[in-house]
């Protein structure tokens, strides 16, 4: 069991850059800016938990820039953490296609890091346009599937 979740840890993190890849890539095609909902979720946190990133208060360019940093290190933990339970419930799971666990771990992560946001108030998915959702769903899916894929190699499975 251990090397299966360091093998899913592994596979998340090639995940991890295979999302971010598709991401910039949508974002040169679509000319699109980086989305700020991680930063917000961090700055979230902090109202909620009473914390501060800085010294200089919260509107500080010191705190601005440690909730950026912060807010894309939590999507790198994700991306780990997903690929770590990946790891863990793979074995379990028998001769399922590789496309339909890539699907499954792709989801996963997508509610992995969506939700906590829906769930602070930082977004509403019911409300994105269609273009939101291919946005935010075509980097997920990428990830699981790279994942999926990783995984599989680093054990000799296919």
């Amino acid at each position: 069991m251990k090397h299966s979740v360091l093998a899913g840890i592994a596979a998340g993190a090639a995940g991890t850059t295979a999302l971010n890849l598709a991401t910039f890539l949508d974002m040169i095609v679509n000319a699109r800016p980086a989305s700020t909902t991680p930063e917000d979720t961090v700055r979230k946190t902090e109202e909620m938990t009473g914390l501060t990133l800085s010294a200089d208060g919260p509107d500080s360019e010191a705190a601005t820039n440690r909730r950026s940093a912060v807010g894309a290190l939590l999507g790198i933990a994700a991306g780990l953490g997903t690929g770590a339970l990946y790891g863990l419930v793979r074995p379990r799971l028998g001769d399922v296609p590789l496309a339909v666990l890539g699907v499954g771990a792709g989801l996963a992560a997508n509610v992995g890091t969506t939700g906590p946001m829906a769930v602070t108030g930082i977004t509403d998915p019911r409300k994105w346009p269609a273009s939101s959702w291919v946005s935010d769903l075509v980097p997920h899916l990428t990830y699981g599937l790279v994942t999926a894929a990783v995984w599989e190699l680093a054990l000799g499975r296919r």
